[in-house]
């Protein structure tokens, strides 16, 4: 596994950008300078974000988001297979 988080990823499982294990490992976010943890998807290349739109709804029970452009930076927060090679041991 890499240390350089997906371009482009996304946390509804319908979507085709959809990463598990990406998720797993937790990926932090920094748009425009200011870390941001309420990020539904983003694209490093295109400079975008998607974040939901206070508490609305569409009709599907989806939260409805707006994209934001501006520079967008991202990480992994947690190591790869070092880490859940600890995990396990820790949990035996």
């Amino acid at each position: 596994m890499t240390d350089t988080p997906p371009d482009h990823l996304s946390i509804d499982p319908s979507s085709p950008h959809f990463d598990q294990a990406a998720l797993q490992r937790g990926v932090g976010i920094r748009f425009k300078g200011v870390e941001r943890r309420d990020v539904e998807e983003y694209s490093i290349s295109e400079g975008w974000i998607r974040v939901a739109l206070g508490k609305k709804v569409d009709r599907h029970g989806r939260p409805l988001t707006i994209k934001l452009t501006g520079p967008v930076e991202a990480w992994f927060e947690r190591g790869g297979e070092a880490e859940g090679a600890e995990e396990t041991r820790e949990g035996e």
